[in-house]
This record gives C-alpha cells, structure tokens and sequence, in this order.
C-alpha cells in the first residue's frame, strides 16, 4: 500500500503458458543506493546476478520518469556491467484515472527506443503479456557463465599459483 514495504529480496518461480522462469523481487532502491542509502548496497548486489532487469515504474508517482532516470544512475555508478545489463520498462497502476495520459508523458520522455510495458497488479491488466515479453527477452539472451570455482582459504594453505596465502598472526587468531 506504500513505497519500501519490501524488505529483502523474494524469490518465486513464473510459470506462463509452457514455459518458467526465476523471478527475484528487489526492493525499491533510493538515490544514494550506491553509497549505502537505505538498504541499497545490499540490494545492488542481488541485481548484480540477474540477467534481465524488469524496472517497475509507479504509475502514481509524480514523475515516473525522473524515477526511472535516478535509479538508472544508482545502477551506473554501482557498476556500469549493471547498468549495461538488459531492462524491460513497465509501468503499474494501469487501473487509475489518469493511467493513459501518464503512459503517454513516460513514453513520451523515455523516447521511442525504450517500450514502456503498461500493467496493472490489482486488476492483472497486461501481466499476462508482459511475462510473455520476460520470456522472450530471457530465451534470446545468453546463458550467465559459470562461476568461477572457489578456493577455501585455509591457514597453512596456498593457491598452486602462489598469489594468496593465509597465516596465523597473534595468540588470538582465528
């Protein structure tokens, strides 16, 4: 019923027509993010391992598009490798009065080489179709790469390449 409610992240498995997906829901990230304003740093770094980034526009916002524009900043100067990463644009609260007239001013101010997906949570308006869109988009990107194999770093041990070692330092290590 109002902004930030969400405090961490939660993971649901979609599932349209035949095919699913994973889908994590982060909280609404803030200016400042970047630096640790709210719970952005932690937030930052659950996006970091998405590979289609679904930015959801509130629809009652005074401006939806400044909105968009601030928290594409925030992903910037995170990390320009998030802010490069793929993003599908909605735009919620379809249901209210002026949704259409607002639509238009997104559209208008985001420019014709960004689709702005128009949905509505309460009434299911245009999900439907904007998962459909999620799985195309998922299906024609790449595969994330493996993550690199681990190392636990234990005392006494090193890497066969020499680069890191951990030791025991003081009565009172580890």
């Amino acid at each position: 019923d109002y902004p930030f409610t969400t405090l961490q992240p939660n993971l649901g498995v979609v599932a349209v027509d035949s095919a699913s997906f994973v889908l994590a829901d982060i909280p609404g990230l803030i200016e400042g993010a970047h630096q640790g304003a709210g719970l952005g740093m932690q937030f930052l770094r659950h996006v970091e391992r998405c590979r289609l980034l679904i930015h959801l526009l509130d629809g009652a916002s005074a401006d939806p598009a400044a909105d968009y524009a601030t928290i594409n900043r925030e992903l910037e100067l995170h990390s320009p490798r998030l802010a490069a990463k793929p993003q599908i644009v909605v735009l919620n609260k379809q249901d209210l009065a002026d949704a259409a007239e607002v639509l238009a001013l997104v559209q208008r101010e985001l420019g014709p080489e960004i689709r702005v997906y128009a949905i509505s949570a309460v009434s299911g308006l245009g999900v439907t179709d904007l998962l459909r869109q999620i799985v195309r988009r998922l299906a024609e990107l790449p595969a994330e790469p493996e993550p690199e194999e681990l190392f636990v770093f234990r005392p006494g041990q090193q890497r066969e390449d020499k680069t890191f070692a951990v030791t025991r330092e003081g009565p009172h290590a580890f």
